[in-house]
């Protein structure tokens, strides 16, 4: 069960995340867009679950693997935006998040059914 403070810690992280990736994606992500989709923080607060969607024409799990090599980074440029909100800034570990990519195959697949319509009676 997640707590009242680890919800708003984790919408916070995921503000926060969100506008580092934004202002940072020219230099760090190549121009990539990274979207902070989730952040899920452990009751201890800490380990935060970093959930992106990443919208580039690459491979995803290559950007994900550039992403965490610049862990180091995000989480200083993390502590000095949240420093003054928080006490410690928890690890990062990032993960992609496959949400959309499913219900778009999923959406293709129903398309594709040919489901006679319903006789009335």
């Amino acid at each position: 069960m997640t707590s009242t403070r680890q919800l708003k810690f984790s919408r916070l992280m995921q503000k926060e995340l969100g506008e580092l990736f934004q202002r940072d994606q020219k230099s760090f992500f190549s121009g990539n867009i990274i979207a902070v989709t989730q952040v899920d923080v452990t009751p201890d607060f800490s380990l935060a679950h970093v959930y992106l969607s990443l919208v580039l024409d690459g491979d995803k799990e290559k950007m994900l693997e550039k992403v965490q090599s610049h862990k180091g980074d995000i989480k200083k440029n993390l502590s000095k935006s949240m420093g003054r909100k928080v006490r410690k800034i928890p690890d990062l570990e990032f993960h992609l998040d496959l949400g959309a990519e499913h219900a778009q195959k999923m959406d293709s697949i129903f398309k594709s059914l040919n489901i006679p319509p319903e006789e009335e009676i």
